[in-house]
Parts: C-alpha cells; sequence; structure tokens
C-alpha cells in the first residue's frame, strides 16, 4: 500500500495507538542470539510472520491493493520511490489499513527468502547502501487538489541500528509536517533486518488529522508488531 495516498484527507478513524490482540514480542535489544549464517528461512516461514488484521485491531484490513512483489517499500523521505528488490529471492509481501475519519495508520510487510547466507548479505549491503543514501529531510509542494494527491510537506529522518533476537539492521525513523492549508502530520518507521539467508522489510505509519506531537506509543507500535513478525518468522523456520 502506497503512503502516498490522499494522506491527509482521507485519513482514518480515531488513529489510536495500536491495541494489539496478542501478547507479543518487543523489538528492542538483543536476546544473546547472534544472527548465526546458518539460519535457513523458507517464503512459508516468512509468510507464518506476516500479521493478519485480527492480530492488530478490530479496525485494521487487509487493503485490496496489496504490495507489489517485484519492488520493496520506499526507503527515503520525500515522494514515494519503489527500488527494486536487490538479488533473486522468494517473496512474500502484505499490508494493513486501518482508516476513518481523524487519521490512518498502515502496515507493510516484506519477507525476502535467499539462496543462501552470501547472497542475503549482499542483498542486505545494496539495501544498507541506498538507505544511507536517502537524504535527511525532503520537502514536497501540494500536488493537484485531487482524491489521490498528498498535501505537501516537510519531512525529515534519521537512522538507527536496530536488533531483535538474532536478526540485526538498522531502521529509518520518518516525521512529515503538512502544509497549514491541510495541518497534520505523519510518523513512519522503516525497519530492514536480516539473519541467515532472509531480509524482512516492515514499514509501519500513522498519520494524523490536525496538530499533533510524536508521542512514546508510535516507538512502542512499531517496535511490538516488528519484534512479532520476527518472532513467528523464527518459530517456522527450519532448525
Amino acid at each position: 500500500m502506497s503512503m502516498a495516498t490522499s494522506a491527509i484527507r482521507m485519513v482514518t478513524a480515531g488513529c489510536a495507538a495500536v491495541t494489539l490482540a496478542l501478547g507479543l514480542a518487543g523489538c528492542s535489544g538483543d536476546d544473546g542470539a547472534t544472527a548465526d549464517r546458518d539460519a535457513t528461512y523458507t517464503t512459508a516461514a516468512l509468510k507464518a510472520g506476516v500479521l493478519e488484521p485480527a492480530d492488530v485491531g478490530t479496525s485494521w484490513k487487509r487493503p485490496e491493493q496489496q504490495p507489489p512483489t517485484t519492488t520493496l517499500t520506499p526507503l527515503c523521505p520525500g515522494v514515494p520511490t519503489r527500488p527494486p528488490i536487490p538479488g533473486t529471492p522468494g517473496v512474500i509481501a502484505a499490508a494493513l489499513a486501518d482508516e476513518g475519519d481523524k487519521g490512518a495508520q498502515a502496515f507493510d510487510q516484506m519477507g525476502l527468502a535467499y539462496a543462501d547466507a552470501p547472497a542475503m548479505e549482499a542483498a542486505f549491503t545494496k539495501l544498507q547502501d541506498a538507505m544511507e543514501a536517502c537524504p535527511p529531510s525532503a520537502t514536497r509542494s501540494a500536488g493537484p487538489r485531487e482524491e489521490s494527491s498528498e498535501a505537501g510537506y516537510t519531512e525529515t529522518s534519521t537512522i538507527e541500528p536496530l536488533e531483535s533476537g538474532g536478526w540485526k539492521g538498522f531502521v529509518t525513523l520518518r516525521h512529515k509536517v503538512y502544509e497549514p492549508t491541510y495541518p497534520g502530520s505523519a510518523d513512519i518507521a522503516v525497519a530492514v533486518v536480516g539473519r541467515g539467508n532472509a531480509v524482512v522489510v516492515a514499514s509501519y505509519a500513522v498519520y494524523w488529522v490536525g496538530e499533533h506531537s510524536t508521542g512514546p506509543e508510535f516507538d512502542t507500535d512499531w517496535r511490538r508488531m516488528v519484534g512479532t513478525v520476527l518472532s513467528r518468522t523464527d518459530a517456522k523456520r527450519a532448525k
């Protein structure tokens, strides 16, 4: 699901912090495991990590249009561009959305299963290089005033290391402030982590209509969602 769909004018219901229906694993810190090169994941294991709407909350749904399996979630701030998937992995992709009158939330997930650890590491390096090449900020003027256009905004981003169990990588945290004509803001976390022969790319976004400051619930929510995906995937991986 593209994060650039009429963000501030169609955005979603209540937009309360994510209330996950399951007891979910966190995504902060390392549990002592290492990112061992012998960990082997199939596309079936990656699919087992996919969150279902019922896992997240009653207002969440699968959008009609699911993410393509040939390109990645946008990595950089600014106009969303989906980069090509590096290498030739098996791919799974899924999206969730919660949309209403006062805000919106979305969670996009991709799992990439490579032939072996060296192939994964080469692909991961390309993703890391692409993320590090992103500009730290971007400004965009408003597009045509149509239902599909996004209001103008200024966006800033930072990159942080990320570990969860044996998975290691990074997360880009982006914050958008929309133009005064369509006041609102958005927070987006794009996590890229690898282990063994697999890479998981997950993007959580929340849009707010009107004045709003980033609160601690955003950090808690994306960490819990990503952490749950990884723990479910690990439960199904080849031993």
